[in-house]
């Protein structure tokens, strides 16, 4: 969670996970409504890959006593979802957007200095070394981060514990948290036929942490229940204690902390992995704008003075929750007071709102009552579909949300704004009809989802911004952001109970993924100068010759570091390269025969490499999908190797070049195919090729609809008669014949294409998608 924040946010960021696989073991399985909230502003719920709609359970617990756990929420209650499933989810959702992660790297040595810190890994026997801005320990209770950075631990070890394990083949009763004469016992049988169950004995001593074995259960449930469950087949066993330890701080210079690693908890309620997907969210966009040298004095503090706050809050909650579910016969008249005092409305409301997450309220100077909390979730008026207040906040990006009915009053909120649209997105929508925001004229929402000031005018709104958020260096008496422009992130490591983060030295300039917009608003983002792609990526196929080249050379001079495809031709594709090197550009050759059995693996083992030994990452920013052959050859002379040969190079590859790139291409990426004038003008010389870049017109079509809720544009630029090299433009009355067909009486130059590809991967274009761009001078007008 952690490095997707930060890669939203623009920084770089490696993480360093000790464990060579991703874990089988489904420890935690509740989302409470805080986090669903979250996951749903960052679009994690819904689409392809994501939670969807989980199973449901409105009743909850407090210590084991039934509670109802419903709140105004989309997401009341709390939501059961595998922790392998979560995991896995936002593992590629962080690679997706171009983290860096390094499995089997376990962290051995850290050394902070005044403006980085030097971590020392252990890889396969040998150690590596890593550089960074920052550091974060995710590394579990027994962080080897925080026992590096010297950050102290206290609290309390274990007095009681649970045996816990998945068990497949047996039949037992259900039991919600059953008391019986000799302990507690838990069974739930899941869907697949699985049970977990979970034991405690009244004056046991604990194990040490997870040394359980499945005999030990076993022996624990038959003392407890009676019931033999030796016949069934254990997937996993752990125990946990009751351990409750608190770091001593959340920060230390350039090392932080976050989840287990910062606070030590029994897992009752599924309260521990929530705080610690909460400790990511607010900790990355501070952390990002940190490093990008654009934060306000002060900033990263703020994830100290507020998560260590909460983190001590829920430690409390947790250990009475413990002595209440594995306290012995004195607990019993404690049990009954407290389950008394849950049917009371108010209290009912107090502590499902401290399990959920959803009281969480930051100190912040605006006294309005919304300041603070959690932006509601609200369905905001439009022409057509009401927007979501929660979905305008997938960017990660700040959010001035304008709901003021006057126009006069809408403007002057909004203008005040303007010197931070570098960071913030005004958006302007009719207030709902009830709920909290129907009544308040506009509110400023931090990345997190916070809000950091509401109120019925623009006062102390200037204030809120620039608390949060640095002024954008280009607007009138702004102050530029002082501090690197270009440098590593942070990075983290696995769940409770495993170690190790890490880093990712300074490497290049941090990509500014644009802000996504809605329909029926007004989005006042930071606007990018056209050209303007230094610290972009670019892989331009066909690129040694013609169109490809000239795009390639454009691109290099706009800022993209380019990747320039051939197929055969090596020293065509090192003189594009050379020539590009030349003008104080950057560019590498990629070879591979595109159409041929392997040729897109090929080219992305070439591409990934140069990337890497480039710029440490393999995040492509913009793909130009040129490579292309003719036919030229009459329909009735066409054999089906020629016909297949032009599809695989044309339509097939393609398809398979943008499936293969978008697991490496960040939210907000470009997407160009070179289709043709042929789709509109007829050449029956050439009707097989024309079917193949009609294809290619498909899949900008259909990839710009499946791609849009990640910002990806797809397009197609149809060129016509462009010289190429062919030796038919050396013949003057060609060229003559040849150019009377353009409305402006020449051919066209493959500079002219290239410039025309430039604005569509510029975020010039970035409301441009789907769409059929004519490149051919005129060609198609008749």
């Amino acid at each position: 969670m952690l490095a997707a924040e930060l890669r939203l946010g623009g920084a770089d960021v490696t993480v360093l996970e000790v464990l060579d696989a991703p874990t089988t073991q489904s420890r935690a399985s509740t989302l409470h409504a805080r986090t669903m909230e979250i996951l749903a502003q960052r679009d994690l719920l819904e689409g392809p890959g994501g939670l969807g709609d989980p199973p449901h359970e409105p009743m909850g617990h407090f210590g084991g006593l039934p509670m109802d756990l419903r709140l105004p929420s989309p997401y009341p209650g709390q939501w059961k979802v595998p922790q392998v499933r979560t995991e896995e989810l936002l593992g590629a959702r962080a690679v997706s957007l171009g983290a860096r992660v390094l499995r089997g790297h376990r962290v051995t040595g850290l050394d902070q200095h005044a403006d980085h810190v030097e971590v020392t890994a252990e890889h396969d026997g040998r150690p590596v070394r890593f550089t960074a801005r920052h550091v974060v320990g995710c590394d579990g209770e027994h962080s080897a981060v925080r026992r590096l950075a010297g950050i102290g631990f206290p609290g309390n070890g274990a007095e009681r514990e649970l045996i816990r394990a998945d068990v497949d083949g047996i039949e037992i009763p259900g039991r919600r948290f059953e008391r019986l004469p000799k302990g507690l016992a838990i069974a739930a049988r899941r869907g697949d036929g699985v049970t977990r169950v979970m034991v405690h004995e009244f004056g046991r001593a604990p194990r040490p942490a997870g040394e359980a074995s499945f005999e030990d259960i076993v022996e624990a449930w038959r003392g407890v229940t009676g019931e033999d469950i030796s016949g069934g087949t254990p997937l996993w066993v752990n125990s946990f204690g009751d351990a409750s330890r608190h770091a001593v701080r959340y920060r230390d210079r350039r090392v932080l902390l976050a989840g287990d690693a910062a606070h030590q908890q029994m897992p009752i309620g599924g309260q521990a992995l929530n705080l610690g997907l909460q400790d990511a969210v607010n900790l990355g966009w501070k952390l990002a704008a940190t490093v990008l040298g654009r934060a306000p004095a002060g900033l990263l503090d703020t994830y100290q003075q507020e998560r260590h706050a909460v983190g001590r809050r829920v430690l409390s909650n947790i250990r009475a929750q413990a002595r209440l579910l594995l306290g012995g016969p004195e607990v019993d008249a404690l049990r009954t007071v407290v389950g008394e005092l849950t049917s009371y409305e108010p209290v009912r409301a107090h502590l499902a709102g401290m399990i959920s997450g959803l009281d969480i309220r930051y100190e912040t100077e605006a006294g309005h009552p919304l300041a603070g909390a959690r932006l509601p979730e609200a369905r905001l008026p439009g022409s057509a579909e009401p927007l979501s207040a929660l979905g305008l906040l997938r960017g990660g990006r700040g959010l001035l949300l304008v709901l003021a009915p006057q126009q006069e009053r809408r403007e002057r909120i909004a203008g005040v704004a303007r010197p931070w649209s570098a960071a913030v997105d005004t958006v302007t929508a009719l207030p709902p009809a009830d709920g909290p925001l129907a009544d308040v004229a506009a509110v400023l929402v931090r990345p997190d989802g916070y809000v950091a000031w509401a109120g019925d005018s623009d006062d102390g709104l200037d204030t809120a911004l620039a608390r949060w958020f640095a002024r954008d260096a280009a607007a009138p008496g702004a102050t530029a952001a002082t501090g690197p422009a270009s440098t590593a992130a942070a990075a983290t490591g696995h769940a409770p109970g495993t170690s190790v983060p890490g880093s990712h030295a300074p490497a290049r300039p941090a990509r500014h993924t644009p802000p996504r917009t809605h329909p029926h608003a007004h989005v006042n983002g930071r606007r990018r100068n056209m050209g303007d792609l230094t610290g972009k990526t670019a892989l331009v196929t066909g690129a040694s010759r013609g169109m490809g080249r000239a795009t390639a050379e454009r691109l290099a001079r706009d800022g993209a570091l380019v990747a320039v495809h051939y197929a055969t031709n090596e020293d065509a594709a090192a003189e594009v390269v050379a020539g590009i090197e030349k003008d104080g550009g950057r560019a590498f050759a990629v070879q591979a025969e595109l159409g041929a059995p392997g040729g897109v693996h090929e080219l992305f083992l070439g591409l990934e490499e140069g990337l890497k030994e480039r710029t440490g990452s393999t995040v492509l920013d913009i793909l130009v999908n040129n490579a292309g052959v003719m036919g030229g050859v009459k329909p009735e002379d066409t054999t089906p190797e020629q016909f297949d040969r032009i599809f695989a190079v044309n339509a097939k590859a393609p398809f398979f070049v943008i499936q293969r790139a978008l697991a490496n291409m960040p939210d907000g990426a470009r997407i160009v195919n070179i289709s043709s004038g042929l789709t509109r003008f007829a050449n029956p010389d050439e009707i097989a090729y024309a079917m193949s870049k009609g294809a290619v017109e498909q899949l900008a079509l259909h990839f710009a609809k499946a791609l849009g809720p990640r910002g990806i544009t797809v397009n197609s630029v149809a060129p016509g008669i462009t010289r190429n090299g062919n030796p038919l433009f050396d013949i003057p009355e060609a060229v003559e014949a040849m150019a009377a067909l353009s409305t402006f009486n020449r051919v066209g130059e493959p500079q002219d294409v290239a410039d025309v590809i430039a604005f569509l991967v510029s975020d010039d274009a970035r409301w441009v998608t789907g769409s059929f761009v004519d490149a051919s001078g005129g060609t198609l007008l008749g």
